[in-house]
C-alpha cells in the first residue's frame, strides 16, 4: 500500500470522479464539488511525489497553496452561486446564461 503507484491510482480515480462530476450535474453545487475533487487530486499528486522523490517539503507546500486556492475558489464560486439563485430562482449552471440585473 505504501508505493507511488498506489497514490496516483487514487488520484487518478478522484481527477476522473471529479471530471465526470463537472461535466454531468447540473447543480452548481455538484460543479463546484467536482472542481474541489481535482483539486484535491492534484494536491494528493504533489504530496506523493514529495514523499517519494527526493523528501523536500515542496510537495507539501504546494498541495498546502492548493488548499488555499480552493477555499478561496469556493468562497467566490458560493457567492456567483447565490446571486445566480437570487436572480433566476434556480441553482443550475444552464441557466447562468447572464448574471445582468
Amino acid at each position: 500500500m505504501n508505493n507511488l503507484t498506489t497514490y496516483l491510482a487514487i488520484s487518478a480515480a478522484l481527477f476522473l470522479l471529479g471530471v465526470l462530476a463537472m461535466m454531468t450535474r447540473k447543480s452548481a453545487v455538484s460543479v463546484l464539488m467536482g472542481v474541489e475533487l481535482v483539486l484535491n487530486a492534484g494536491g494528493l499528486n504533489f504530496v506523493a511525489f514529495s514523499r517519494f522523490g527526493n523528501g523536500s517539503l515542496n510537495g507539501q507546500a504546494a498541495a498546502l497553496f492548493i488548499m488555499i486556492i480552493a477555499a478561496a475558489e469556493a468562497a467566490v464560486a458560493l457567492a456567483i452561486f447565490l446571486n445566480l439563485y437570487r436572480l433566476k430562482a434556480s441553482a443550475e449552471v444552464d441557466k447562468a446564461d447572464t448574471l445582468q440585473w
